[in-house]
């Protein structure tokens, strides 16, 4: 039951991200991008600070002048600058499938720089995820656009950022982090207006009532996947997170009314398998090892 209960909070944790991807997309069309960085961001940062604030975790602010925290939060922001900004000028399709090779860059991080063992099966998911991107990117073709660029460099970062999660002292609580994630979005979107010359503007009723609801799709899926992480197995729950995929897929369509051509179809298809491949990989190996000791 508790497998189940957390794959079903993985699902809505994924199905919240991708309608917040949706909300910046549509808002990005009458709002500037770095206005909604920031406004998104630093509510985001006030509502984790009052939770962490009044939880046993307490507010241990001097953790954040930790190099590998501040490491993690500067990737954060220049996620949500690329990432957003490719949602505001490119499809929700393809930023979304590009988004999801952020597994295989994680192996692939892992063996380069961390001194992970990774075997041969792996080492090929990675490829095929890998020509999944570049089926979807096609650079030098007329289909390739640059909105595409600026997703690989968000999937990237949030790699990264992922990397250096992993080594991380315990001490370090996962409630700062959301809140110096969410603070990292806001300052990179005061920056993004400053060195985009953006002008802020007022928001209409609908808009800001947009904005709240943008916010609490991201913070509903923050929850629900730290939840989901906390009581069950990650490889039970892991191949899930493939669902924001589908769920991107739909609001396209029925939102944007877009229409991802059967390459880029079967590239989004290359990379959820060879992500759930991999990730199945090393939980099993990882289950092995325990074994073993």
């Amino acid at each position: 039951m508790h497998n189940l209960r957390a794959a079903m909070l993985m699902v809505l944790a994924m199905a919240a991200f991708a309608g917040e991807d949706a909300l910046l997309k549509g808002l990005s069309g009458h709002i500037p991008t770095g206005q909604l960085l920031a406004v998104i961001g630093f509510a985001g940062m006030t509502v984790f600070g009052i939770w962490i604030a009044l939880g046993p975790e307490g507010l241990r602010l001097r953790n954040l002048l930790r190099p590998p925290v501040a490491l993690r939060n500067l990737c954060e922001g220049v996620c949500a600058i690329t990432f957003v900004t490719a949602l505001a000028t490119g499809d929700l399709s393809i930023a979304s499938a590009i988004l999801q090779a952020q597994p295989l860059l994680m192996t692939l991080g892992a063996a380069l720089f961390l001194g992970e063992e990774v075997g041969w099966r792996r080492w090929l998911s990675i490829a095929l995820g890998f020509a999944g991107v570049l089926l979807i990117v096609r650079p030098g073709t007329a289909a390739f656009e640059f909105s595409s660029v600026l997703a690989i460099i968000a999937v990237i970062t949030l790699a990264v950022r992922d990397l250096v999660t992993r080594r991380l002292p315990p001490e370090v609580g996962s409630g700062l982090l959301s809140a110096g994630a969410f603070g990292s979005m806001g300052i990179a979107g005061l920056l993004l207006m400053a060195i985009g010359g953006q002008e802020p503007i007022l928001p209409s009723a609908g808009q800001g009532a947009l904005m709240a609801a943008t916010l609490c799709f991201g913070l509903l899926g923050y929850i629900t996947m730290v939840i989901a992480t906390r009581i069950a197995e990650i490889s039970i729950i892991a191949p899930f997170r493939y669902s924001r995929l589908l769920f991107a897929l739909l609001l396209a369509v029925a939102v944007f009314g877009e229409r991802p051509d059967a390459l880029t179809l079967a590239g989004a298809a290359l990379i959820a398998g060879a992500g759930i491949y991999s990730m199945w990989r090393e939980a099993r190996l990882r289950r092995a090892r325990l074994t073993a000791a």
